[in-house]
């Protein structure tokens, strides 16, 4: 039986044979290594305010395009956008192109309409982190900025290869404890190392809690998320997110509006600058 060879990009480490597609959908063993089956493959393309990342301390009042493509190395119940982070290569509907082509529209919309660069978004981007450096690069040559939104779940030498690269970044905090992962499929771990690296590189970071009832919407859930944050630096802004019936919770309620203003309240104890959003 054949060893299959071992992803490196997050901490699932999926062995794949031969032709294998990983958990992610999205990256598959070829001639011995792993390598991004999507890459170059775009899913989503959109002129956004940066705000919508959500950013709100970098750059505001600007437009970002948005780009996504398709997969996720986690599987949230609750995930928001599905139609594309949770589906592979035979269900996404997606177009091919380049990074040059994708920097030429950035610039191209500089000029037109006040864009400011490329947001990697919409999908989970490190699943396909070579386009997405290859993307920024070209990004960066045209003097624009180069915005990742992101669960952070990646191994370090991903995040260190981006990191240099990229201006400001949105990561998912979405639960204070490893317990809270193991529900979602992900590394608690790897997500705060995700956040302190992009941070110690210089990057604008701003982080983002999708507020689930009865899962994270604690006032303990809320102080440990605040008090993580804090210890890299009391500055990162934190976005506590209402949750709208997605995915696997198509039948549950929407987070209570006066639970996310309640929870804001109770961060800003620990946080100066902490945000409610989709309210």
């Amino acid at each position: 039986m054949s060893e299959g060879t071992v992803c490196s990009v997050c901490p699932r480490h999926c062995r794949l044979d031969e032709g294998e597609t990983g958990f992610c959908r999205a990256r598959r063993a070829e001639g011995g290594r792993v390598v991004a089956g999507n890459y170059g493959r775009i899913t989503s393309l959109a002129l956004d305010p940066i705000e919508k990342k959500p950013i709100a301390f970098f750059r505001p009042g600007s437009c970002i395009l948005s780009v996504g493509s398709y997969g996720c190395n986690l599987r949230c119940p609750f995930c928001q956008n599905d139609s594309i982070s949770q589906r592979g290569e035979s269900a996404a509907d997606f177009r091919a192109t380049t990074a040059k082509e994708l920097a030429d529209i950035a610039e191209r919309l500089r000029r037109e309409r006040g864009n400011i660069g490329l947001a990697y978004t919409y999908n989970e981007p490190l699943v396909g982190w070579e386009f997405v450096r290859d993307c920024a690069v070209e990004v960066r040559r045209r003097g624009m900025c180069n915005v990742l939104v992101s669960n952070g779940c990646a191994e370090a030498e991903v995040v260190g290869e981006l990191a240099p690269l990229i201006d400001a970044a949105n990561i998912d905090l979405k639960g204070p404890s490893q317990e809270f992962y193991d529900w979602t499929g992900g590394s608690f771990a790897a997500v705060c190392r995700t956040i302190e690296m992009l941070h110690r590189a210089g990057c604008h970071v701003e982080v983002t809690t999708l507020v689930i009832p009865g899962r994270n919407d604690s006032d303990e859930s809320i102080d440990a998320i605040a008090e993580r944050i804090a210890a890299v630096s009391p500055e990162i802004p934190l976005h506590v997110t209402r949750f709208f019936p997605r995915f696997q919770m198509a039948d549950a309620d929407p987070t209570p509006v006066a639970t996310i203003h309640r929870l804001v309240s109770r961060a800003r104890r620990i946080l100066p600058h902490v945000l409610p959003g989709n309210c």
